[in-house]
């Protein structure tokens, strides 16, 4: 999409939240988005860019503010791209959260339905246990870290965030330091020159264990030995580092290849009681403590008597599986990538979960190939993408049957629009959104739908 930009200067009130939590003001009948606006306030803004119908904007000056506007904690909080919402009061977030749930039904599903109130966090900092920076430099030629800013390439440079791993912060700054001291240039994607283009740090809630993945543009670099040996040095903490290699001109993060450089190249933690092989690229949810409220709250919702036989579709490394293992007679899950399945095979043994099975393919078909063999599946448990289930899959877990649904998503949207398909069989019983996202505009559901007749 072309943007042109502008310098407009307008004055209005906003009226509403974008699905992304931005501020809404109707400018001559059209939407102008204002980052960093929140519900009822007013003021002037300038137009930024915009497009036939479409405008984005920026706040000049408040006339009136907000009796829910609180002074964030980070500097860049509504510039960075990764906070929207750090200038919001927390009991509001949730609010806006449980608003968007129910729009979302309303819109895309056509349907009513009563959403709970949003499950929150008693501390809704530093819970992220994944950072993930891109690296570059700032005009003085200072190696900086941080996100990119909204609809830009361009770097906010960030010291210290506040949604993430408080470890994560010296361990930047230290890589930055090294990089500096042994000459190891960031990598430029214009020029396509450098070496290190992200940053990848995960950390263990229950065991003291972290991974750093240095993401190169090359196979090796002068110094990677003496660099490894130095961080390792300044942050003991770091249990493991990796070196991903991506000499692609993508946007995608991660590469194919990866060299062990220290450690064991993965680390483990523990949810629901259940023992989990994280290694860099398996998918893994960024905040450990609401994680566990929902998986239980899924697990509850199924109302498991330790009869049933469950299938975990989407199952990835088997989190849900194998939380909902403990209460079901037997879970089958499936996914289709193949390093996902083998890592979920690992934490089944490791933990001595002998009740669960996991299969490499496409759900959907896999649905299918069970219904003509007249396999029965008492509980289906799918987590999606952010992009939702496909209609192939929506159509085989119609023809599979199973007298109950519970759908984990993290989108709105997708589930809205996915569960009106269902309900040509299923009826919606609950719709209850966890907080797995504070300061930003996500936020996470579990609904179950059970069979009708």
């Amino acid at each position: 999409m072309a943007y042109k930009p502008l310098d407009i200067k307008v004055t209005g009130k906003c009226i509403d939240y974008s699905h992304d939590g931005q501020g809404v003001v109707k400018v001559d009948g059209k939407p102008l988005f204002v980052n960093g606006l929140l519900l009822g306030e007013e003021g002037e803004f300038a137009v930024t860019f915009q497009t036939k119908d479409v405008s984005w904007g920026r706040i000049v000056k408040l006339t009136k503010i907000s009796p829910d506007r609180i002074t964030p904690l980070c500097p860049v909080a509504t510039a960075c791209g990764g906070c929207c919402f750090q200038q919001l009061k927390y009991s509001a977030q949730l609010d806006f959260k449980k608003k968007k749930v129910e729009e979302a039904f309303r819109r895309l599903g056509g349907m009513s339905v009563k959403v709970d109130d949003v499950l929150g966090m008693e501390q809704p900092y530093y819970y992220r246990n994944k950072t993930q920076m891109p690296l570059g430099v700032d005009k003085q030629k200072k190696i900086i870290s941080g996100f990119y800013k909204a609809k830009s390439h361009d770097i906010v440079p960030i010291e210290k965030c506040y949604i993430e791993n408080e470890k994560a912060s010296k361990i930047l700054s230290t890589i930055k330091k090294l990089m500096k001291e042994i000459r190891i240039a960031p990598y430029d994607e214009d020029l396509r020159t450098g070496i290190i283009r992200h940053i990848l740090i995960r950390a263990s809630y229950y065991t003291p264990e972290i991974m750093v993945v240095l993401v190169t543009n090359v196979d090796s670099f002068p110094g990677r030995g003496n660099f490894t040996k130095e961080l390792h040095k300044e942050c003991p903490e770091i249990t493991t580092i990796i070196q991903n290699i991506n000499t692609r001109d993508t946007n995608v993060i991660l590469g194919t290849k990866e060299n062990i450089l220290m450690g064991k190249g993965y680390i483990t933690d523990t949810l629901c009681g259940i023992k989990f092989q994280i290694s860099s690229r398996s998918f893994y949810q960024i905040n450990p403590t609401q994680t566990e409220r929902l998986y239980n709250l899924a697990i509850e919702k199924a109302q498991l008597t330790g009869k049933e036989r469950v299938l975990d579709a989407y199952c990835g490394i088997g989190t849900i599986g194998l939380v909902a293992s403990k209460k079901a007679a037997e879970v089958v899950g499936v996914e289709v990538v193949d390093d996902a399945i083998k890592d979920a095979i690992k934490n089944a043994k490791s933990n001595g979960i002998t009740n669960a099975r996991f299969y490499v393919g496409d759900a959907g078909e896999f649905m299918l190939n069970m219904a003509k063999e007249k396999q029965v599946f008492d509980v289906v448990f799918m987590d999606p993408p952010r992009s939702g289930a496909d209609e192939k899959f929506l159509k085989s877990l119609l023809t599979l049957s199973p007298k109950k649904i519970v759908y984990v998503s993290c989108d709105p949207a997708t589930l809205a629009r996915d569960v009106k398909m269902l309900s040509s069989k299923y009826d919606v019983q609950s719709v209850s959104p966890v907080d797995m996202f504070p300061m930003t505009f996500h936020v996470e559901n579990v609904v179950l739908c059970i069979r009708k007749g």
